[in-house]
C-alpha cells in the first residue's frame, strides 16, 4: 500500500476528496436548492415523480462516490501509517462518521425505493410520507456528519 500511495498520492487523495465533494456538496445541493426549487411545482404528482428522479440520479453518482472514498481511505490509512499515533484517533472518528452516514443513506436508499413502489402504484400519499424523511432529517444529519469529516480530514492533511 505505501509504495501505490507514493507512486498515486495526488491522485488517491483528489479521488478521496472528489468523492466526498460529490456526496456531501451533491446532498447540499439537493437539499439547499432542489428540494426548495421542487415547492414551486404545485401537481403533486409531477413533484413526487421530479423528486424520485431527482434522487435517482444523485445515488448513480454517489454510491460509486462512496466506494471509492472507502477504497481511498483504506490505502491513506495504511500506507500513512496512523495506527498508533495520536492522529489515530482522529483517522478513527472520521471514518466512523462516514460509517454512520453511509448506514443513513442505505436508509434513505430503502426509503426512496419505497416510495418509487408506491408512486408506481398511485399511492400518492404514501410516496410523499416515505420521501419526507429524507428531505427533513436524514440529509441534514448527513450534511452536518459529511462537514464534520471533511473537517477532520483537512485537520489530518495538516499534522
Amino acid at each position: 500500500m505505501e509504495t501505490l500511495f507514493n507512486n498515486f498520492s495526488s491522485i488517491i487523495v483528489f479521488l478521496h476528496v472528489l468523492s466526498a465533494v460529490i456526496w456531501v456538496g451533491g446532498m447540499i445541493a439537493i437539499r439547499l436548492a432542489v428540494h426548495y426549487s421542487m415547492q414551486e411545482i404545485d401537481d403533486p404528482k409531477i413533484k413526487l415523480g421530479r423528486t424520485l428522479e431527482n434522487l435517482r440520479r444523485f445515488f448513480n453518482m454517489v454510491i460509486p462516490s462512496i466506494i471509492l472514498l472507502l477504497l481511498t481511505a483504506i490505502i491513506m490509512i495504511i500506507a500513512l501509517g496512523f495506527k498508533g499515533t495520536p492522529l489515530y484517533n482522529f483517522v478513527i472518528a472520521k471514518e466512523v462518521i462516514w460509517t454512520i452516514m453511509t448506514v443513513v443513506f442505505i436508509i434513505i436508499f430503502i426509503k426512496r425505493k419505497q416510495a418509487q413502489k408506491a408512486f408506481d402504484e398511485g399511492q400518492f400519499p404514501v410516496a410523499k410520507a416515505k420521501l419526507t424523511p429524507i428531505a427533513n432529517y436524514l440529509i441534514p444529519i448527513n450534511i452536518v456528519l459529511g462537514l464534520i469529516a471533511i473537517y477532520l480530514g483537512i485537520t489530518l492533511r495538516g499534522f
